[in-house]
């Protein structure tokens, strides 16, 4: 046979054999079934109990799941603290984010070096309830390769494919905060899985990301010029990152602490502007004077 197709018999094998390990191996770096937070819901045994991605939990379109938490930054009661402190809050509003968010996921998406994993890791560990998952660590983990090495000696397209698999894996699951990989929005079929939750998008500018990643070793940029290909990349996938449903402007002064002050500011204020479908109802039928059927 030719050169050509003993590359193709040689590496199609291991392909299909990274992609059938992922399916398998990748639900085993997210949270266990049995971890519930029932300080989420605090409700009566006669709420509805739902099954999703192998959690039992509450109905969040019951009147007892629905704990009517407002957004802190609009609430004076929880702007200063009791010594009257203006700069400080009474409560952390990251940790109000998790009711608000009845389980629905956060997405964390954007260029590589934008800091979707350390600002999704502060973003999860202060709301309290909600696990963190990244993409890129369970995939290296699964096939125990670095992404560097999955590039070189699979290939960009059998990454994306396991990288589809991942997500495909952990999105069934409620209450995480997910770090994805900087392509994984170039694909149609993951956009499916993101909508499923709340996508953030962390926009930064590529001076901005080589000045962080400087003397790397990502695959896409070992190029003669890597800032002219990060522009590049930038550009093709910006019309599918500014589909997300936040998008959360960082500049250079910027550090993790200060971007996920801003972005969960940025959800409080996404929540309030898109009540979930039951809410806006519920809300109108007050309006009309009747009488809300559960």
């Amino acid at each position: 046979p030719s050169p050509t197709n003993h590359t193709l018999t040689m590496t199609s094998p291991r392909l299909v054999l990274l992609l059938a390990f992922l399916t398998g191996s990748a639900l085993s770096f997210a949270p266990s079934p049995l971890h519930r937070h029932h300080a989420l819901l605090k409700s009566p045994s006669t709420t509805t109990t739902l099954s999703a991605g192998g959690f039992e939990w509450e109905d969040p379109t019951s009147e007892q799941a629905d704990q009517h938490v407002d957004n802190p930054f609009k609430n004076p009661e929880l702007l200063k603290s009791k010594e009257g402190d203006d700069d400080s809050l009474k409560v952390d509003p990251a940790r109000l984010l998790s009711p608000r968010l009845q389980g629905c996921n956060v997405y964390f998406i954007g260029m590589m070096g934008s800091g979707k994993s350390a600002v999704g890791d502060t973003v999860a560990r202060r709301m309290g309830t909600y696990n963190f998952l990244d993409t890129d660590i369970i995939l290296e983990r699964a096939t125990g390769m670095t992404i560097p090495q999955i590039f070189e000696d699979e290939g960009e397209d059998a990454f994306r494919d396991a990288e589809a698999q991942v997500l495909d894996s952990v999105h069934a699951h409620v209450r995480c905060v997910i770090s994805t990989g900087g392509g994984l929005v170039v694909r149609n079929q993951n956009w499916s899985k993101l909508q499923t939750g709340l996508v953030v998008y962390l926009k930064v500018e590529p001076e901005v990301i080589m000045k962080r990643i400087e003397g790397t070793d990502r695959p896409l940029l070992q190029t003669e010029n890597p800032l002219e290909t990060l522009k590049k990349l930038t550009e093709e996938r910006r019309e599918r990152y500014e589909q997300a449903d936040v998008t959360v402007e960082i500049d250079g002064s910027m550090g993790v602490k200060e971007t996920a002050d801003l972005c969960v500011r940025m959800l409080h204020d996404f929540i309030d502007d898109n009540p979930p479908a039951w809410k806006q109802a519920k809300a109108k039928a007050q309006e009309d004077g009747l009488d809300w059927v559960e």
